[in-house]
C-alpha cells in the first residue's frame, strides 16, 4: 500500500474478517564500523491504537500502559524493547465483530518513547493480517526515515458495517500516543 491508498477488509472468498492483527515490525539501521557494517543501539518503538466514535471524540486508548480496551475487543500484546527478530516486533490484536457499535475509527501509530529518531530505524512495516487463516491482507511500509520519533501509521474505518483500512503516513513528534492526539485528529 502507499499512503492514502485503502483496502475493504473482506475475506478473500467474500465476506468480512472478524479478526484481525495490525502488526508494527522494525529493525534497527546499520552503522558503518571500522570493520564494516554492525548493528547501531536498540531502538525501543510503541504501538497503540486510538479509538475514536463518529464525532470525533476519544472512546479508549490500548498502548503500552494500557493493553486491553475496555471492552476487550482491543488487545496489545505486550512491548517490545528492541526490534530485534524478524517479523512483527509488536501487534495489536483486534475483534471487529466486538468494537463498540459507537466506535468508528480505530488509529494505530508508533512512537519512540526514548525520543530516538526515525533515522536510526530500517525496514519498519505495518501490515493487517487475518488472524483466522494467517493471510496478509495489507502491508505498509513506513518510509520517510527522519528526525520525527512517531508516525500515525493507518486507520481502520467502519462504515455502514463495513471496516476499511487507509495507510496514513503521517510523520509526527511525541513520546506517547497521548502526544499525537493533535494530529490523529486532523485524520479522522
Amino acid at each position: 500500500m502507499s499512503k492514502g491508498q485503502s483496502v475493504s477488509l473482506e475475506k478473500r472468498g467474500g465476506g468480512d474478517l472478524s479478526q484481525v492483527t495490525m502488526g508494527l515490525g522494525w529493525d534497527v539501521a546499520m552503522k558503518k564500523g571500522l570493520f564494516g557494517l554492525k548493528p547501531g543501539a536498540s531502538v525501543d518503538l510503541d504501538a497503540s491504537c486510538v479509538m475514536f466514535n463518529s464525532a470525533g471524540e476519544l472512546v479508549d486508548t490500548v498502548w503500552f500502559g494500557q493493553l486491553r480496551s475496555r471492552d476487550g475487543s482491543v488487545v496489545h500484546t505486550g512491548d517490545n524493547r528492541t526490534g530485534a527478530g524478524d517479523g512483527d516486533d509488536e501487534q495489536i490484536k483486534v475483534d471487529l465483530t466486538r468494537v463498540p457499535v459507537d466506535v468508528s475509527t480505530l488509529v494505530f501509530t508508533v512512537n519512540s518513547f526514548t525520543g530516538i529518531t526515525f533515522e536510526t530505524i530500517e525496514n519498519a512495516t505495518c501490515r493487517i493480517v487475518d488472524q483466522a487463516t494467517g493471510d496478509e491482507i495489507a502491508r505498509y511500509n513506513l518510509t520517510g526515515s527522519g528526525r520525527h520519533t512517531a508516525q500515525i501509521m493507518a486507520k481502520l474505518t467502519r462504515n455502514s458495517g463495513r471496516w476499511t483500512m487507509t495507510a496514513l503516513g503521517e510523520i509526527a513528534s511525541g513520546r506517547t500516543m497521548h502526544d499525537l492526539l493533535p494530529v490523529i485528529r486532523t485524520k479522522l
